[in-house]
C-alpha cells in the first residue's frame, strides 16, 4: 500500500523513519512546504520519495492524498489546517491519521465522523503521545473497572529539570506558541461527564496505587473530549503537566499575561527559554506555595470507579527509558506511524480515538521494538483518585 506523511519536520521525520521500516508499505511520500527538506529526508529511507506540497493549496493537496492509501498529517497547527486536511481524505478516499493535540480542532475533526462513514474512511485522531499513548493507557485503566468515574492522564514536563528546549534551542517554536495556547484562556475538562470549560493550570491532587501521590496541572490537550465518547466517566476528566512547583507558577504567571492581554501565545513562547525575569520575580511567591509531582510515575493514565460495587482506583503506566519520554519527536512520531500502520486492518469508517479502534498491546509491542524496554504496567487497589 501507498502511505504518506505530511510534514518533514522533527516529528513527521522521525514518523517517516519508522513508517517506512514496517511491513506493508510498499511506498512512502514525505510532503513538505519545503521541498528539499522533504527530498533529504525521503533520500534516506527506502521505498520513499520526497514532494514539495503547501497543504493550504486545496488542490495540490487532494492530488496528492487521491494517489495514496493512507495519510498521516504531522503539520500543525492543528486549529488551522487539521479539519481541512481531514475533509480533503474524505474527498479522496484515504484513511487518515494525525498528531492533533489541540482540543478546540478536535471537536471540529469529530463532527466529520458521519462523513468518513459515508464514504468508508477510518480516521484516527489524536495518535502521537498525548493524546494517543495516553489514552491507550486511558483504555487499559477503564478496562479494569465495571464503571468508570474520574479518569486522568499525565505528562512530563520538567519533573526533574527545566523543559527541554526545541532542537534550534528555544521554545518559541510551534511547540512552544501550541503550549502557550492551551495553558490560557479556557480548557476542556469533564465534570460530572459533562464537557465543561475551566482556566488551565489547575492543581489536580491524585492518590495512585503503590502509594504514590503528587500533583498535576491541567493543560487543555484533548483527552478529555475524546474519553467522554470512549470512557464514558460519570465524574472528574483532565489532562494534567508534571511539573516543578516554580514550573507552574512561571507559566501561571504567562497565564495571567496572555489572558489579560499584556501577551500573545508567540510572544509568551519567547519567554519560555530563556525565561523573563520580571516575571520569574512575580511568580516565586507561587513557586513556595505550590505542590509539585511527588512520587507519581511520570507518564501514565489513572481511573477510578467501582467493581462490584466497591471502589476502585487503577493506573496504566508507561516504563520507559527517559530519554524517549522527554524526546517530543521520539514519543509521538513512533506510536503515530505505528498507529497508522494499523489502519488498513482496522475496518472502522468514521472519525475515532486511538482507544475506540486501535490494537493497543499490538501497538505497545511496536514501540518496544524501537526502543527496549517500553511497557506498560497496570496496578490497581482500593480507594479513589482524589481526596
Amino acid at each position: 500500500m501507498r502511505f504518506a506523511v505530511l510534514g518533514a519536520g522533527a516529528m513527521g521525520s522521525r514518523a517517516a523513519r519508522t513508517l517506512a521500516g514496517l511491513p506493508g508499505v510498499d511506498e512512502l511520500v514525505v510532503a513538505d512546504l519545503d521541498p528539499s527538506r522533504a527530498a533529504r529526508v525521503a533520500s534516506t529511507l527506502p521505498r520513499s520519495i520526497g514532494r514539495g506540497l503547501d497543504i493550504a493549496d486545496a488542490s495540490a493537496l487532494r492530488c496528492l492524498l487521491a494517489d495514496v492509501d493512507v495519510v498521516l498529517s504531522t503539520v500543525g497547527p492543528y486549529y488551522r489546517f487539521g479539519p481541512d486536511v481531514l475533509r480533503a481524505a474524505i474527498e479522496t478516499g484515504t484513511d487518515y491519521a494525525d498528531i492533533c493535540d489541540d482540543w478546540e480542532p478536535t471537536l471540529q475533526l469529530l463532527e466529520l465522523d458521519d462523513a468518513a462513514r459515508a464514504v468508508g474512511v477510518c480516521a484516527v485522531i489524536g495518535a502521537g503521545a498525548s493524546p494517543g499513548l495516553s489514552t491507550l493507557l486511558a483504555g487499559a485503566a477503564a478496562d479494569r473497572l465495571d464503571e468508570v468515574r474520574d479518569v486522568y492522564t499525565a505528562w512530563p514536563v520538567d519533573m526533574a529539570g527545566p523543559p527541554a528546549p526545541s532542537r534550534d534551542g528555544t521554545m518559541a517554536g510551534a511547540a512552544g506558541v501550541h503550549w502557550m495556547h492551551q495553558c490560557s484562556g479556557v480548557v476542556a475538562e469533564l465534570s460530572g461527564g459533562a464537557e465543561v470549560r475551566r482556566a488551565p493550570l489547575r492543581a489536580v491532587h491524585l492518590r495512585l496505587p503503590g502509594g504514590r501521590s503528587g500533583t498535576g496541572y491541567t493543560v487543555g490537550h484533548p483527552e478529555p473530549i475524546t474519553l467522554r465518547r470512549s470512557v464514558a466517566p460519570s465524574g472528574e476528566a483532565a489532562c494534567l503537566m508534571l511539573l516543578r512547583p516554580a514550573t507552574a507558577a512561571y507559566l501561571d504567571v504567562l497565564r495571567r499575561d496572555i489572558d489579560a492581554g499584556r501577551l500573545t501565545p508567540e510572544t509568551a513562547a519567547g519567554l519560555l527559554d530563556p525565561p523573563s525575569c520580571s516575571r520569574v520575580l512575580r511568580s516565586l511567591p507561587g513557586a513556595f506555595t505550590r505542590a509539585g509531582a511527588g512520587s507519581l510515575p511520570p507518564f501514565f493514565a489513572a481511573a477510578d470507579g467501582t467493581v462490584d460495587g466497591r471502589p476502585v482506583r487503577v493506573v496504566a503506566r508507561m516504563e520507559a527509558d527517559g530519554a524517549l519520554l522527554h524526546d517530543m519527536a521520539a514519543v509521538t512520531g513512533v506510536p503515530a506511524a505505528l498507529a497508522t500502520a494499523q489502519l488498513p486492518s482496522v475496518r472502522r469508517p468514521g472519525v475515532h480515538p486511538p482507544d475506540a479502534v486501535l490494537d493497543g498491546p499490538g501497538l505497545l509491542a511496536g514501540l518496544a521494538v524501537a526502543f527496549p524496554g517500553t511497557r506498560m504496567i497496570v496496578e490497581e487497589e482500593a480507594g479513589w483518585l482524589t481526596d
